[in-house]
């Protein structure tokens, strides 16, 4: 297997990206924190994985919440060798100028000070260990932005930065920092990344926009992640990888 012995956390991990991640890791031998804000879902997962699962009520933009689940991580396998900061938020599809401030503080929070914050908790115990891998889940949407997204496009871009930079400078420290960018994906926040119903007529609006024809799944994350985190991909660090069907060749 081949995360075997390895020890994972997985924000945002109730559902869709997240979820797909941690099951997928399990099955190949890690350990696994299943963490969310949405404590109950986050036990029904880390359930039906079993053993090798435990779940944590986190809140991504807490400090306190951030290093209550490291801490639960080391308590109960040993350590942290694999970091995904997969938890986001976003703001409906609409003009930049119509976003309410509040929501714009909590975009920023969950999608870029959450990266800060998990950083201070895990890279020590990284080091402990030897090393490890900090995987953020950024998007296309900051690569190639459109209208409607804008602050959210924004947030992505700075995650896309952060995994540059965090990776030069935690190399040394044999921590290898990577993202995965989705195009619009078949999860819970779909409606609004489209500001539209979930209509088959909408859907496909955005499908045409993307060459290969569909919109991402959370199984194609979770094999994004799985490539990242395993050991094989050693020399691999600081790369931000699209998983978006051509969407922004």
């Amino acid at each position: 297997m081949r995360l075997e012995n390895k020890i994972a956390i997985v924000t945002g991990a109730a559902s869709g990206f997240g979820k797909a991640i941690a099951r997928c890791y399990a099955a190949e031998g890690a350990k696994v924190v299943i963490a969310d804000i949405n404590g109950d879902g986050a036990a029904k997962v880390a359930g039906q994985i079993g053993d090798s699962a435990i779940a944590v009520t986190c809140d991504v933009t807490r400090r306190a919440d951030v290093e209550a689940m490291v801490a639960a991580c080391t308590n109960a396998f040993g350590g942290v060798d694999i970091m995904v900061n997969n938890a986001g938020y976003t703001h409906a599809n609409q003009p930049m100028l119509e976003v309410a401030e509040d929501e714009f503080d909590r975009i920023m929070a969950v999608n870029v000070k959450s990266i800060y914050l998990s950083a201070l908790a895990v890279v020590p115990e990284m080091e402990r260990r030897g090393g490890g891998v900090i995987i953020n889940t950024a998007s296309t949407a900051g690569v190639r932005p459109r209208p409607g997204l804008t602050w959210y496009n924004g947030s992505k871009g700075a995650a896309i930065i952060l995994t540059k930079s965090m990776a030069a400078e935690l190399a040394p420290k044999k921590i290898r920092v990577c993202a995965i960018n989705p195009v619009i994906g078949e999860t819970g926040m779909l409606e609004q990344f489209m500001g539209l119903p979930d209509t088959p007529k909408n859907r496909a609006k955005f499908v045409a926009t993307i060459p290969w024809g569909r919109m991402s799944k959370p199984e194609d994350i979770a094999n994004a992640a799985l490539f990242f985190a395993d050991p094989a991909s050693d020399m691999i660090t600081g790369v931000c990888m699209e998983v978006d069907g051509g969407r922004c060749v």
